[in-house]
């Protein structure tokens, strides 16, 4: 009973770092075998998510959970692009159905519908906000164009510049890419 409580304390320590959420490996990175997270599950106060990925569930919810899970679910190396770097701040009005991930190599997981993979080729520069690995806002909004209005997107420059969110020369960088 003594390995239980403190596995379960280790458990929960990973995962208030990582919105409730804790990988397998992230679990024994914190001395909890993996096969102890099914057997938590089973007593409770653990919930199986996906393959590999536990979430702990008197961690209360946070406005970036589920962009968190997806991240998580992805795998390592993911990172969120797109509408989604920009609905993580409230950028340009976006409202995703699905959280766009980004990912260097092929993966296969059972994908949720609120989700969608991207694979892209080479490397591409990423950044944490929030603890969450995403394309830098500058180039978020750049690779929304054609999907997202002109106006909108020029907007969302001027919130996230004065945010904050975007540095002197990728303000430039986005008024530079963008058609007045």
């Amino acid at each position: 009973m003594a390995a239980d409580v403190k596995y379960r304390d280790a458990v929960r320590e990973v995962a208030r770092d990582h919105y409730g959420y804790v990988t397998t490996s992230q679990a024994a990175e914190a001395g909890v075998p993996a096969v102890e997270l099914p057997k938590l599950t089973a007593r409770g106060g653990l919930e199986h998510v996906a393959y590999g990925l536990y979430r702990v569930s008197d961690i209360p919810r946070a406005p970036y959970d589920q962009f968190a899970e997806a991240l998580l679910r992805a795998g390592e190396g993911a990172y969120l692009h797109g509408e989604s770097v920009l609905a993580l701040f409230g950028l340009a009005d976006v409202n995703p159905r699905r959280i766009k991930v980004a990912v260097r190599r092929r993966t296969r997981p059972t994908l949720p519908p609120f989700m969608e993979l991207t694979q892209v080729k080479g490397e591409a520069h990423t950044t944490l906000y929030e603890g969450l690995a995403a394309q830098p806002v500058a180039d978020a909004i750049l690779e929304c164009r054609g999907r997202i209005e002109t106006e909108r997107l020029l907007e969302a420059a001027k919130q996230a510049r004065s945010e904050g969110l975007l540095t002197t020369s990728e303000w430039r960088q986005v008024q530079n890419g963008l058609p007045s």
